[in-house]
């Protein structure tokens, strides 16, 4: 049995995924410092800038860079932060300043609106930002639960590495060769359910080292987000601009060898949700009256309103991490962000 039924680079954008996945983005971007307001010192952003091959991007934010106000339905999203920071607000009150390690798993269930903003810190070097945004299916039974957010702070996130120091692997969900990821994810994710064997990996290889992969259960897709070159299952892989999707056989080992250059990448793997998928852009469902449900829910709800002044909410620049659910503030203990 081959090791790895599908090699294809990933021009720019949403990367390929496979059940329970819906979408994945390796969102990296070279910010340039900021003005007094954590702003774009110059550039206004036209609100749909998604060029992969400039050096940041403004997405649908025009001063700020990021994604302002807009709702979610039907599963959750869970943003996997390495570097830099990401201001979340949403319809509930809840909110929080999270990146640098940190990772957010935030559950639509049956609606909710945030924003998820880029504040340019800094105003007196370059704002570098660099992280996953995962969105994992519910199934039917879980589509209509409750919203709901929790933050693992990067002190709590755990890894593993090899004897030989050259590959590391956070791990953000699941198991990852003896080493359970931190916690727990929100009760109703699809997740949470041991059964789905959900795993959420981010590896890394200097150049020279190789690693195996474990056989897993259910699908299993490797990116590879960084590096020129890599051997995958005996395979070469070769980067494009933006990333290399790597469909493999998770029943079977899977070798990974970087000889040229230090490499990353993000692995996703689980069960399958064997049910149809209805999705109308920010709202996933299983059939296409309950996407029309959704959209005229939305109209009259708006899944409970937006509570603050501006859709795209930034916090004061000398606040550090933390995280505001239900009227509760909490932090990490190394929350200072800025040096």
């Amino acid at each position: 049995m081959k090791a790895v039924r599908k090699v294809r680079a990933m021009t720019g954008g949403p990367m390929e995924t496979a059940s329970p996945y819906l979408f994945v983005v390796y969102h990296k971007d070279e910010y340039p410092a900021g003005n007094s307001k954590m702003e774009h010192p110059s550039k206004v952003g036209n609100g749909m800038d998604f060029d992969q091959r400039a050096k940041y991007r403004m997405y649908h934010g025009e001063k700020v860079p990021g994604f302002p106000a807009h709702p979610h339905r039907g599963f959750e999203t869970i943003t996997a932060t390495i570097e830099g920071v990401i201001d979340h607000a949403d319809s509930l009150k809840n909110g929080g300043r999270y990146g640098m390690g940190d990772l957010q798993w935030m559950t639509a269930g049956s609606g909710i609106q945030h924003s998820e903003m880029f504040p340019l810190l800094h105003d007196d070097k370059p704002n570098k930002t660099r992280f996953f945004q995962i969105w994992l299916n519910l199934p039917s039974a879980s589509k209509m639960v409750p919203p709901a957010f929790e933050m693992h702070w990067a002190h709590e996130v755990r890894s593993w590495q090899s004897e030989d120091g050259k590959s590391s692997a956070t791990v953000w969900c699941g198991d990852f060769k003896g080493v359970e990821a931190f916690g727990k994810p929100p009760r109703d994710s699809y997740a949470a359910n041991p059964a789905s064997k959900v795993g959420i990996f981010h590896i890394s290889i200097a150049k020279g080292g190789t690693l195996e992969l474990d056989p897993a259960v259910g699908d299993r897709n490797l990116y590879m987000v960084e590096g020129s070159k890599s051997v995958v299952g005996g395979k070469r892989v070769e980067r494009g601009i933006h990333a290399a999707y790597i469909e493999t056989e998770a029943s079977v080992p899977v070798q990974i060898e970087c000889p040229n250059s230090d490499c990353e990448f993000l692995v996703l793997q689980g069960r399958p949700i064997a049910e149809p998928v209805v999705q109308h852009g920010p709202f996933v469902m299983n059939t296409q009256q309950e996407i029309v449900e959704t959209v005229m829910d939305y109209r009259r709800t708006q899944f409970g309103g937006w509570p603050y002044d501006r859709p795209d909410v930034v916090f004061p620049r000398e606040k550090g991490r933390f995280a505001m659910l239900n009227g509760v503030e909490t932090a990490p203990p190394d929350n200072e962000i800025l040096d």
